[in-house]
C-alpha cells in the first residue's frame, strides 16, 4: 500500500512537472527551466494535493462537481502549505499569487483553485483508472530503489535551495 502512495506522488508529481512546462512554454514564462528537484524532474505541490484528494471521503468526491469543490479546495490546501514549507524551511518561493485577484498571501488564488478544481474532476478518475492497474505490477524492488534516488535528489535539492536560495536553477 505505501508503494502505492509513492508511486502515485511521484507520477502525479512528474505529471504536475509537465503541466508546469506546458503553462510556462504557453505563456512565455520566465521560469520555464524550473523543475523543484536538482535531478528529477518532479513538482512535489502536485503530488502531494493529489494524494490529499485520493484520501477525501467517498462522499466528498462522488460526482464531477463534487470532486470539482472538494477536489479543488483539497488541492488549494496543500498548495499553501507547501509554499509555506518552502518559505520555512528553504526560504524561497517558488509561486506568487499577489497579482491575481482572491489570493491569500501570494501563496493560493481562486483562479487557480478553480482550475485545479475542475482539472481534477475531468482528469482524476481517468488517470487512476489507467495508473493503478499498472503501480499495482511495480516489483518493490524497483520502489526502493527509486526511493533512494528521490530521497537524495530531495535532501540535495534542499540544501541547495538553504544555501542559495535560487529557485530558478533548479
Amino acid at each position: 500500500m505505501m508503494g502505492m502512495a509513492l508511486w502515485r506522488f511521484w507520477l502525479y508529481s512528474f505529471l504536475g512537472y509537465l503541466l508546469e512546462k506546458a503553462f510556462a512554454a504557453a505563456t512565455a514564462s520566465p521560469h520555464q527551466k524550473r523543475k523543484c528537484f536538482l535531478l528529477l524532474p518532479l513538482c512535489p505541490v502536485y503530488g502531494l494535493a493529489v494524494l490529499a484528494v485520493l484520501a477525501l471521503p467517498a462522499e466528498l468526491t462522488n460526482g464531477f462537481w463534487r470532486l470539482a469543490f472538494w477536489g479543488g479546495m483539497a488541492a488549494t490546501a496543500v498548495e499553501y502549505a507547501v509554499h509555506w514549507l518552502y518559505e520555512w524551511a528553504a526560504g524561497v518561493r517558488f509561486w506568487d499569487y499577489s497579482a491575481l485577484p482572491g489570493n491569500l498571501r501570494g501563496r493560493v488564488c481562486l483562479p487557480f483553485s478553480v482550475i485545479w478544481g475542475l482539472l481534477l474532476a475531468a482528469g482524476l478518475p481517468w488517470a487512476e483508472g489507467v495508473l493503478v492497474p499498472l503501480l499495482a505490477r511495480v516489483p518493490p524492488l524497483v520502489t526502493y530503489g527509486l526511493l533512494l534516488v528521490f530521497t537524495a535528489d530531495a535532501v540535495c535539492s534542499l540544501r541547495f535551495l538553504q544555501v542559495t536560495g535560487d529557485v530558478d536553477a533548479l
